[in-house]
């Protein structure tokens, strides 16, 4: 009787490779947890219509916004581990929203990453006529006129607030009121009507408005310039800012028990589709820096993201009604 443990091992082992290779056999469901049109919605899309050349199977894109992303997340948490509905999400759902919110539905420690498939680095925005032209400029402002200037986000705990809370701090502990929006459009709406005077929003919501003159661009998030808006310094360099490097991105992860074998493939189909010279040529026409990891690099990838917003949360006392 000792072998047969073994042998039932072996058998599970065939049966989940071979799980793995029939692996789509219908379609697959990718849940966004925000709505559609921005730029966490446009980017799974993009990768969706790869994979469903690739695989013979409908890749289906279903928004399902609500509650900081929360509610989509959930959806996922609660699916079956086989492969065929996974969570395409920016950072709130999988690294922030458990820093700001005493109680979840799901645990996002417990999704299994796939990749990381692009970066969305933040830009500094503000109004033409608020007559600054320099990151140096607006900081002076804001000494200037303490409690006077308010600030845009797309939501209290976006990346949005949380880039415009490090900004502040780094800054020198700028007196500023954040007026947090539902969403980016009407944030974007008021300051080109001139009611906010500046906001730190997605470069990829935001270039066509630079580029036709209604905003004024004065530096970006992440440590390196984006590919979109190459004149535009990054804020670590336009305002002496040593360090500062943060900005959104967009991850696919997958219930906790999905097959290493359907991730591994999933992870490395990406990953291929990622290198399609029309991809990348038209993710970095929307502001997007392609990315592509593997599952461990992802893994590695959110612990650093953890630590960094989460230090932000606390040094801002950030809370969430």
């Amino acid at each position: 009787m000792k072998p047969l443990p073994r042998f039932l091992g072996l058998l599970l082992l065939v049966v989940s490779t071979a799980s793995a290779q029939e692996w789509p056999a219908r379609p697959v469901r990718i849940i966004v947890p925000f709505p559609a049109g921005g730029s966490a919605d446009l980017m799974p899309r993009i990768v969706a219509e790869k994979l469903s050349e690739k695989w013979g199977q409908p890749v289906i894109v279903e928004n399902r916004p609500g509650a900081a992303g929360n509610i989509g997340a959930d959806i996922v948490f609660r699916s079956e581990p086989d492969g065929y509905t996974l969570l395409s999400a920016p950072p709130p759902p999988l690294v922030i929203n458990r820093l700001l919110y005493p109680k979840l539905s799901y645990d996002s420690t417990q999704f299994v990453p796939v990749t990381v498939i692009a970066a969305n680095p933040n830009v500094l925005l503000v109004h033409p006529r608020l007559g600054v032209n320099s990151v140096a400029e607006l900081i002076a402002l804001a000494r200037q006129n303490p409690g006077k200037l308010n600030y845009a986000s797309q939501g209290s705990g976006s990346t949005s607030h949380l880039t415009a809370e490090l900004f502040k701090s780094m800054a020198g502990g700028l007196q500023v009121t954040h007026v947090p929006y539902k969403g980016t459009a009407p944030a974007l709406t008021d300051i080109m009507n001139g009611q906010i005077a500046y906001t730190i929003e997605t470069v990829a919501a935001t270039v066509a408005h630079v580029k036709s003159g209604r905003l004024k661009a004065l530096g970006v998030s992440f440590a390196r310039r984006s590919a979109a808006m190459p004149d535009v310094p990054p804020l670590a360099e336009a305002a002496n800012l040593p360090g500062f490097d943060v900005g959104a991105w967009i991850g696919y992860s997958a219930p906790a028990g999905t097959p290493r074998e359907v991730l591994a493939r999933l992870s490395g189909e990406i990953q291929k589709a990622m290198q399609a010279q029309d991809l990348r040529e038209r993710y970095l026409a929307l502001g997007l820096d392609p990315v592509a990891n593997t599952p461990d690099e992802m893994m590695a990838f959110l612990r650093t993201e953890q630590a960094r917003y989460g230090e932000i949360v606390r040094k801002a006392n950030i809370k969430v009604e």
